[in-house]
């Protein structure tokens, strides 16, 4: 059974390391992913399936959540571009899904590891 609580703290714990991690490109968000993954394995304790399965909960949902805001950002700077930026952002919107799927599932992938291993750390 899902422990959601764990899952939510392992999700909060991604998205702030990832904001704070802005600031160290590809390396902040893969620590962010780790950290919350073992965060959320930890937490769920049990099995490592059970580890893996929380961190994997924990990170997609930061990913997608990742990926909402720089869809969101791409699209302000579209409007204040005007017509021309609009037509702009628009065309971007397939590369940014492209970019939100990918950066979703690493994010997903690793934090299920580092999940499996707070599962066995917590035994």
């Amino acid at each position: 059974m899902t422990n959601w609580r764990a899952v939510f703290v392992g999700f909060v714990v991604v998205t702030v390391l990832g904001i704070v991690g802005l600031t160290v490109p590809g390396i902040g968000q893969l620590a962010a992913g780790l950290i919350g993954g073992f965060v959320a394995g930890y937490m769920a304790g049990g099995s490592l399936g059970s580890g893996f399965w929380h961190g994997l909960l924990a990170g997609s949902l930061g990913g997608i959540i990742g990926g909402l805001l720089i869809a969101v950002a791409v699209g302000i700077a579209g409007l204040a571009l005007g017509p021309a930026g609009g037509a702009i952002s628009g065309a971007a919107g397939l590369g940014i899904f492209a970019l939100a799927a990918t950066v979703s599932l690493v994010m997903a992938l690793e934090s299920a590891v580092a999940g499996a291993v707070g599962a066995a750390m917590s035994a």
